[in-house]
């Protein structure tokens, strides 16, 4: 059994979400242009992402099982994650208008960013308990938001380095992307964790 410090370790930074197994690369791209608008989208994936897996941790264990109605993850999960974003939508509609208006459409995509569904089928897939779920869940979500941070600070300091006119916009990202996923890999061997 992993300790929590090893998994928490393992999903910030060796299998970070975004660089080591590029899920939830639609926000990375999108939301990455400012860190003021990086720094909202993590607070929101870190909230969906971690209330997401309880409930699903309990929906799987305690209502899919029981009723061997496992097939139904899938739909249930989405359906749980769609109806979390909600939640945030108006809560940031109401109490932060310039975020939600800098969101924008990369909000409502919370709903379909396969990192968040992906977490919740690999809790299930490794068997973790709810402390270990929790865990994983705020060290993915914060490795995403280290990702997404990185990103947008970098890709702050390009708009003011002089890129070259072919490379401007999303070539430079791309690139960016690429380095920083190469200097994450560093990570692989730390602790003994593999990818």
């Amino acid at each position: 059994m992993m300790s929590p410090f090893l998994i928490f370790l393992s999903a910030f930074l060796v299998n970070n979400i975004v660089l080591m197994r590029f899920l939830g690369l639609c926000p990375y791209f999108g939301v990455s242009r400012r860190t003021d608008t990086a720094l909202g989208m993590s607070m929101g994936v870190l909230f969906v992402m971690l209330l997401a897996s309880w409930i699903t941790f309990f929906i799987y264990h305690y209502l899919l099982v029981p009723l061997d109605l496992i097939f139904l993850r899938t739909a249930a999960f989405i359906l749980v994650i769609a109806s979390l974003v909600q939640l945030i939508e108006l809560f940031l509609k109401k109490n932060v208008p310039t975020l939600y208006q800098a969101l924008g459409i990369y909000l409502p995509l919370i709903t379909t960013n396969c990192a968040i569904l992906g977490i919740t089928f690999l809790i299930i897939d490794y068997d973790y308990t709810l402390l270990q779920a929790t865990v994983f869940s705020i060290g993915t979500a914060m490795g995403f938001g280290l990702a997404l941070l990185l990103m947008a600070g970098m890709r702050e300091q390009i708009d003011l380095a002089p890129v070259p006119d072919a490379l401007k916009g999303s070539p430079i990202a791309f690139i960016t992307a690429s380095l920083t996923s190469l200097a994450f890999l560093g990570f692989a061997g730390l602790l003994g964790l593999s990818i």
